[in-house]
């Protein structure tokens, strides 16, 4: 029952430029955070981007989709950013493809002290592997139906819309 993640960036993977106060992409934290939390679950890791949600394009969504399309896991966790998740999420939902899948991600960088990361990593792994199939959001220790949620611009929290 091993996991597969697919990494596509987002907040979740940022690191902080001290000389000029930005944000940028050098390589995901994910292995990291996985031994930090010990994570004991069998998974595979393959990085398909590192981009900012709010940069995504059609083209990079359908790279997500045709990857889970194609994995050979049944259980995939997408660390992706947050502003564009939902959007995501819904793709992946009308695909209909028969497998779990969690997306997660972080609205503070890992790489920060106060960073909800670690925790919505946890959190998606013990989703993934207890969701029946279909396409999930997985933050701030909720669970959110892909077609049934919305990040609430003025909060920064994941709503359901139901």
């Amino acid at each position: 029952m091993g996991i597969r993640f697919f990494v596509t960036g987002g907040t979740f993977d940022k690191s902080y430029n001290e000389l000029t106060g930005e944000l940028y992409f050098k390589d995901s934290h994910l292995l990291e955070m996985l031994k930090l939390g010990r994570c004991k679950a069998d998974f595979q890791i393959r990085t398909l981007m590192m981009t900012d949600s709010l940069s995504m394009t059609e083209e990079d969504r359908n790279i997500i989709l045709h990857n889970c399309q194609k994995a050979t896991e049944e259980r995939i966790i997408i660390t992706h950013g947050t502003d564009t998740m939902a959007e995501t999420a819904r793709l992946l939902a009308k695909a209909n493809i028969k497998k779990t899948i969690v997306l997660t991600g972080a609205i503070v960088p890992y790489t920060f002290v106060s960073s909800d990361g670690l925790f919505n990593l946890g959190s998606a792994i013990a989703f993934v592997q207890t969701l029946p199939q279909g396409v999930y959001i997985a933050m701030n220790g909720k669970c959110f139906e892909a077609d049934r949620v919305q990040k609430d611009k003025k909060t920064g929290e994941f709503v359901d819309i139901r």
